[in-house]
């Protein structure tokens, strides 16, 4: 068994870089935003609607199709699709009598790309 040791993070003096921690917190949002971005991850936290999110990705669907292709109920599929949409993240369309789903924008798409891009930025 190895032993490592380790030093503790603190700090010996209160502030050490008063200009830097001004200028950071200057650009500290006021309001909610923090909190909402927080909110927005929580919700983008749960696999099946990273999964879902997923398959929008690819094209709109209903809830029949999404549920068919991940192997899920249609109820637990469309209470997911209720978070996202939500979180601004889903919008959908009725035709006749079936809601097709599809991401709500292209912010949507970014995200998503860029989370895929960092987790696997190291595998190739």
């Amino acid at each position: 068994m190895q032993t490592v040791n380790t030093i503790p993070e603190t700090c010996s003096q209160t502030v050490i870089h008063e200009d830097v921690v001004q200028k950071v917190q200057a650009t500290i949002p006021k309001d909610n935003s923090l909190i909402e971005v927080a909110e927005l991850f929580k919700v983008l936290g749960d696999r099946t609607r990273i999964r879902i999110l997923h398959s929008l990705f690819q094209t709109e669907m209903c809830v029949c199709d999404i549920a068919y292709l991940l192997n899920m109920t249609q109820s637990s599929i469309s209470h997911q699709l209720r978070v996202l949409k939500q979180a601004k993240l889903v919008k959908n369309r009725k035709e006749g009598k079936v809601v097709y789903y599809s991401l709500a924008d292209n912010h949507v798409i970014q995200i998503f790309d860029q989370a895929l891009e960092h987790v696997n930025e190291d595998k190739f």
